[in-house]
This record gives structure tokens, sequence and C-alpha cells, in this order.
């Protein structure tokens, strides 16, 4: 079990569900995942927190009020340990601010922004809450990467928010994938989407660790859910990306404990 206390500046903290029947999520990803959801009640919007072995790995939440036509999708909130900093910074290089900096007594500090090219993503600033407590375990996230179209503007703006550095691991051009690292360890990375793919969404990509990918799949399949792209083999292992009822993507990873979808780990030049 990789139980986490912290997650350094520019790590993906937190994944977070934004659909508009969240009981009805809550069901079919705790039969995908095994999750145990508890609804945390009215007073905060029937946020909906994912567990295993009860310890917190996402969250469900309906939109937040002057968001209710946004599309269904998971969300991924990257650390930082000052919110308002980082807000500056991306207001500074041509970010978007969707939601200000906010406090949530006792939990922490949040803001949502969207990049240059509109893809949204989330700040987190831990308090008591410091995001998933597993990372790389069966249930739990392993892996966010963002698609971009602009891949050098994504590359230059989230480096100059969080200061990543950022290796090349495919050839550049038919397979043009970035890893982003932070003091020296992959944290996340860049997928460039070629234009003549305008379908793939502009988001943040959640890869959740399975023991079975085939069986998750067949269990996405049951409760509703889509195939996007079918099982492959990864350099890591299997990899499907789907969808669940209500179209929000992510990816299912059946990878060695710490393994990674695009094989990080064997690139020793980055």
């Amino acid at each position: 079990m990789s139980e986490r206390w912290r997650y350094p500046d520019g790590a993906p903290c937190w994944p977070e569900l934004t659909t508009h029947d969240v009981p009805r999520a809550a069901r079919f990803y705790a039969d995908v995942f095994g999750w145990t959801c508890r609804d945390l009640g009215p007073q905060v919007w029937h946020y909906t927190m994912c567990l295993v072995n009860d310890m917190p790995v996402a969250a469900i939440t309906p939109p937040a009020v002057g968001l209710q036509n946004v599309d269904p999708a998971w969300n991924t909130y990257l650390a930082t340990s000052d919110v308002e900093a980082s807000a500056v910074r991306v207001e500074a290089n041509d970010g978007k601010l969707v939601i200000l900096p906010t406090t949530l007594p006792g939990e922490g500090r949040f803001a949502q922004a969207a990049d240059p090219e509109g893809t949204l993503f989330g700040l987190w600033q831990p308090g008591t809450h410091i995001g998933s407590r597993l990372y790389g375990d069966v249930g739990a996230m392993c892996w966010n990467e963002v698609n971009a179209r602009n891949a050098r503007v994504t590359d230059d703006f989230y480096r100059s928010i969080f200061g990543y550095s950022q290796c090349q691991v495919g050839d550049g051009v038919d397979y043009d994938y970035v890893v982003w690292k932070v003091r020296e360890v992959p944290v996340c990375g860049r997928l460039r989407v070629p234009y003549e793919y305008e379908w793939v969404p502009r988001h943040w990509m959640l890869y959740l660790r399975v023991n079975d990918c085939a069986e998750a799949v067949a269990r996405v399949v049951r409760g509703g859910g889509s195939v996007h792209i079918p099982e492959y083999e990864s350099r890591s292992g299997p990899v499907a990306v789907v969808s669940d009822p209500f179209g929000a993507d992510f990816a299912l990873c059946q990878h060695p404990f710490g393994a990674h979808p695009v094989g990080t780990m064997p690139f020793s030049s980055c």
C-alpha cells in the first residue's frame, strides 16, 4: 500500500468527477472499482468521497453554481503550497481563473483554472485534506496527463506555473509525449493530440489502477459505460480508455506497482 501524506507542488493530488447524477455515478464507480462512496450531505451539496480501505482516493460532485451546463468530466487538481501565487501565475501566462481561490474550512484552499487551450484543471493547497491518500494502488490514481493541440504552448504554460523539468519520451512527431518532473521524479505528462483528431476532448486524463484490465472494462460496459480505446499493451501493462454512463472519460491500467502507463521509469535520459 502506498499511503501518501503530502504531494510536491505540481503533482496531481486529487481527482474529482463533476456529474449531474451523483448517486448513480457513485453506484457505477463502486461497481467498477469497489469504492465505498460516502455522501457528505446537503450542507456540502452532496459532495461524495470515494474510499479504498477507508482512505479517500477521489470525489464525485454536482456542478458548481453557475456551471450547471458543464459536461460531466474528471478534473485533476495539482498540488500547490500557495494557491494565490499559483493563481497569479495562471493569469500572468494567458490562463484563466474559473473559480477564484476559496477556503474550505479545515480542509484546504482551492481554485479552478483553464490553461491557454481552455483545458480545465484545479489547484489544491492542502490543509487537513492532502488529496488522495493512496497513489498507484488498485482503485487509486496512478498517472495523469493533459491532452493538448499546441504542445509548445501547453508545456510552457504549466512549466511557468510549477517549474517542471520536461522530457520527450516519444519521437516528438508521430508520438509527441512529454513527461513532466518535479525534482527529477515523473509526476504527470502531456500528450499532443493531432488536429485531425478534433473529437478528442481537451482535458486531463485520469488513470486508475486495476487488478485485471479486461475484467474492469467488462464492468464498465455492464454498468452502462463505453469503451473508447480497447485494451492495448503499453510498456508497463494493459491500458484501456473508457467512459462512464454520463460520458466522463478515464483510463484503466493493469500495471505493476509503481509503473507508469507511458513507461517513464526505463527512460534514463529523463
